[in-house]
């Protein structure tokens, strides 16, 4: 028998890499296990070291596997559990999916540097510098682009929630805190994700943290 994955997370008040993998495993009604690391205590090094050979977070744990990236660790979800539906059936869609994914990992410095992940901001809107205000611009036309070509059976990027949703969620709650205004689509996009109630319990989960 197959035994209970571990999903090792930072704070929810600030880490957003956490966030996706969590979020695809609730969502996908999962049974795990989480253990919570506390960014920045100095205990962390040590305590991190115990489970993920990059020193970061998240890292899963299951039947030997350890997978300590955050775009692994949804293949390795989508892989063990989902049956292949976290990336769709038709090619071309599973092929912007992973594309779109893909960008957001490795891309949008900008708009990490200047839109950090914080949970308790409050304060005026953020007037975004020339750099993010791109980041952010290019978001919206991804978010666009694949609502028109494949969103057509549900609120989500390609209709039903997937792993390229849990890859743009941190950024809903990103746009949200810092009081972005977005155009009608991304907007109802955001409240979307927002809706969820697996988000709902994330925030409220890191509306109680001390740290």
């Amino acid at each position: 028998m197959s035994e209970l994955p571990v999903l090792v997370i930072g704070d929810k008040t600030v880490s957003s890499w956490s966030l996706r993998p969590w979020l695809a495993l609730r969502q996908a009604d999962i049974a795990f296990e989480e253990r919570l690391l506390w960014l920045h205590r100095p205990a962390f090094r040590s305590e991190v070291a115990r489970y993920s050979p990059s020193g970061r977070v998240p890292v899963l744990l299951h039947d030997g596997a350890v997978v300590w990236e955050s775009l692994a660790i949804l293949e390795y979800i989508n892989e063990t559990w989902l049956q292949g539906r976290g990336w769709l059936a038709e090619r071309a869609a599973r092929a912007h999916a992973r594309a779109i994914a893909g960008e957001m990992h490795s891309g949008f410095a900008a708009l990490r540097r200047e839109l950090t992940l914080n949970l308790r901001r409050h304060g005026a809107p953020l007037d975004p510098g020339h750099d993010a205000a791109q980041d952010i611009r290019r978001i919206v036309a991804i978010w666009e682009d694949a609502r028109a070509r494949f969103g057509a059976g549900g609120p989500f990027l390609f209709g039903a929630f997937g792993c390229a949703d849990a890859m743009y969620a941190p950024v809903a709650l990103r746009f949200l805190v810092y009081g972005i205004a977005l155009p009608p689509v991304a907007q109802a996009y955001v409240d979307a994700i927002l809706a969820l109630p697996a988000i709902g319990e994330w925030r409220a989960a890191a509306a109680l943290e001390t740290d």
